[in-house]
């Protein structure tokens, strides 16, 4: 058994140092300057206030991620899973513009276990709050610095985007909400 972790000690050192010296190559430093570029892209898109471009910035990630990085069965799953939620919201958004229709969705969500902050916890605010516990399970892997701080910065503009939500549904039913929360 010591062997065992011994080896183990080893093969982790090695490890750390290859990583070290890969962080220090052309092509390296040209993917910190990229994710840079993201990162800063991200921010100002999270900042914005629309609703709109919020989500399709995060449709547009989830597409790539599955088209390009997606290399289980169970990442396809989750990926496949996140774009649904995002259908959801993109829908619900468009629900939320109609006064007629929007009410019948608060109608139906009447329990108060079935609301946050004096409104419907529709199922728009549902895959949101999906989303941001899949982005977390995401900062708890194995990344490098810069890709969590991506992660960081997706998690603030869905949680964004998720207030602006909220106040287009008090505004649609005519009411204040609680509280401005996801």
């Amino acid at each position: 058994m010591a062997d065992s972790v011994q080896q183990l000690r080893r093969l982790l050192v090695a490890e750390e140092v290859f990583t070290d010296a890969m962080r220090n190559t052309r092509p390296a430093k040209s993917l910190q300057n990229t994710r840079s570029g993201l990162l800063k892209h991200l921010r100002e898109v999270g900042q914005s206030g629309d609703l709109y471009l919020i989500v399709a910035t995060e449709r547009g990630i989830i597409d790539g991620d599955l088209s390009r990085y997606a290399n289980s069965r169970a990442m396809s799953s989750s990926l496949n899973a996140a774009l649904n939620e995002i259908a959801v919201i993109e829908r619900h958004i468009g629900l939320v513009s109609d006064p007629d229709k929007y009410r019948t969705i608060n109608e139906g969500y009447s329990l108060p276990k079935n609301r946050k902050g004096g409104l419907p916890f529709d199922e728009a605010r549902q895959a949101m709050a999906s989303h941001l516990a899949r982005l977390d399970n995401m900062d708890k892997s194995r990344l490098d610095d810069d890709e969590k701080k991506i992660i960081d910065a997706r998690k603030t503009a869905i949680f964004n985007a998720g207030k602006l939500y909220a106040r287009r549904q008090a505004e649609t039913l005519g009411v204040e909400s609680k509280r401005d929360v996801l």
